[in-house]
């Protein structure tokens, strides 16, 4: 019997940077029938800012638990945010609070982890800021923290630390590992240098497919959630890889996928890793089947919640209608909202004929700055085909006209949650909802040709 016929229904633990969720999904097509939803907070205390485990734990445990009547579950998945790692002592604890990836280490820190990691050509990992990369975090508690440190039994990444807490059973992955960590040589599909460097290779979880039942919830649990039979948790992926994951079931190579959240990621899936420029934010992930995968990214979805906050509101319509007045009045934003990750590093935002723009311009002129950060990140992976976009930028029309004129390119967006919820339950086998079902868009903007070679013109000037 097929997972499909034999799951009903699938509940996703899904937590992203900014906001968590638990998902209920129905198994037959793939559709969200009830979700619960909160904020993912991060403590700023003692010893570094972490994120709220236990209280995201209690909200987890909740919403399974009133899920497990209505609708009802059969199976479990997660998904979490990559550039985490959780540091487990003998018992199970934590022997560390888990760190925020945003926190900057004291510069003789940095300097000292600089000289250990390995070089790009080996991990495809490029150097970022703070803990993006995980290998960092672990450097930097190993330096700062010695006597906790001696505690740590067990290294999980993120996703597999949850399915540890539902489980009892400890893994890691391949798309967490992969993902921009330092510890991982996708070329070679095993771990990289720098897990003996920082002699923690003993600590590292089994590595198991994405794809694996771990086991059942815990007894404890299961009577603490009223569960009536045996619930088989699944492994677990990285939310990106999430995202990626059904349009590797349904799509042939070559295609792109904009994975949008806080962070935009773009997926080259068909091309190849010779021309990465790590100075650049570009890097191999690990897709769920451990196939690196040209990447590319930038903090879009943080920039435009900055953004939409500083101007003020306007109409989805007013801002679709404003871009060829803003394109025409030269009006433009200039990188990076936010420092230390993108295409275009060292630049400080900017903008340009902002004088007497109106609320809808300005989100247009948003909206076209990011459009064209995308593009220059797909350009950077040599991404061809057409382009998916999945996640909250699928819902903003004003973006996917100018994504799709400047790259030339039909723009398929998949709006709702169909990207790093279903891409989780799919492992447990969801099937994914189909893209014909998704009219492409394809725009010829006036004027944007002009536009963006100003705006690539004033980015060197």
């Amino acid at each position: 019997m097929s997972a499909t016929q034999a799951y009903r229904h699938i509940a996703v633990i899904d937590i992203g940077k900014t906001n968590a969720k638990v998902v209920v999904l129905d198994a037959s097509t793939g559709s969200e029938i009830a979700v619960f939803k909160t904020s993912n907070s991060v403590l700023k205390t003692e010893p570094y800012p972490h994120y709220d485990i236990e209280r995201l734990w209690h909200f987890i445990i909740e919403a399974l638990k009133d899920f497990a009547a209505v609708p009802g579950f059969d199976a479990i998945s997660i998904t979490t945010h990559g550039a985490s790692a959780v540091l487990l002592d003998a018992r199970g604890d934590l022997a560390l609070p888990v760190l925020d990836y945003e926190h900057i280490y004291p510069q003789a820190v940095q300097e000292a982890y600089g000289q250990l990691r390995p070089v790009f050509a080996e991990t495809f990992s490029p150097q970022l800021s703070g803990g993006l990369n995980v290998g960092a975090q672990i450097h930097y508690q190993q330096s700062i923290f010695p006597a906790e440190f001696t505690r740590v039994a067990t290294i999980l990444t993120y996703p597999q630390y949850w399915a540890f807490r539902l489980t009892g059973i400890a893994a890691n992955e391949v798309t967490s590992l992969g993902c921009h960590t330092d510890l991982w040589n996708p070329t070679t599909q095993n771990y990289s240098s720098l897990v003996d460097t920082l002699g923690i290779r003993g600590l590292m979880a089994p590595v198991r497919s994405a794809f694996d039942a771990l086991g059942p919830v815990l007894p404890v649990l299961a009577v603490d959630m009223s569960l009536t039979k045996s619930i088989p948790v699944y492994c677990g992926i990285h939310d990106s890889n999430a995202s990626l994951l059904p349009h590797l079931v349904e799509n042939e190579a070559p295609f792109a996928v904009v994975s949008t959240g806080t962070w935009v990621i773009s997926f080259g899936v068909g091309g190849d890793l010779e021309h990465l420029d790590p100075a650049r934010d570009t890097l191999a992930n690990v897709d769920a089947y451990g196939r690196a995968v040209p990447s590319s990214r930038f903090m879009g979805g943080r920039e435009f919640e900055l953004l939409a906050a500083e101007i003020g509101a306007a109409t989805p319509e007013a801002v679709e209608a404003a871009l060829e007045p803003a394109i025409g009045k030269g009006l433009m934003l200039l990188p990076n909202v936010v420092e230390g990750s993108g295409p275009f590093p060292g630049s400080k935002r900017r903008w340009i004929a902002d004088s007497a723009a109106n609320n809808a311009e300005r989100l247009a002129a948003v909206s076209l700055y990011l459009a064209l950060m995308t593009e220059a990140c797909l350009g950077l992976i040599s991404a061809r085909g057409p382009i998916f976009v999945e996640g909250p930028f699928a819902l903003n029309r004003a973006y996917l006209k100018a994504l799709s004129t400047a790259t030339n390119s039909d723009v398929i967006a998949l709006a709702g949650s169909t990207g790093t919820s279903q891409g989780a339950a799919l492992l447990a086998g969801i099937r994914p909802a189909t893209a014909a079902e998704n009219l492409p868009v394809r725009a010829e903007l006036a004027g944007l040709s002009r536009y963006r070679q100003a705006w690539r013109e004033a980015l060197i000037s």
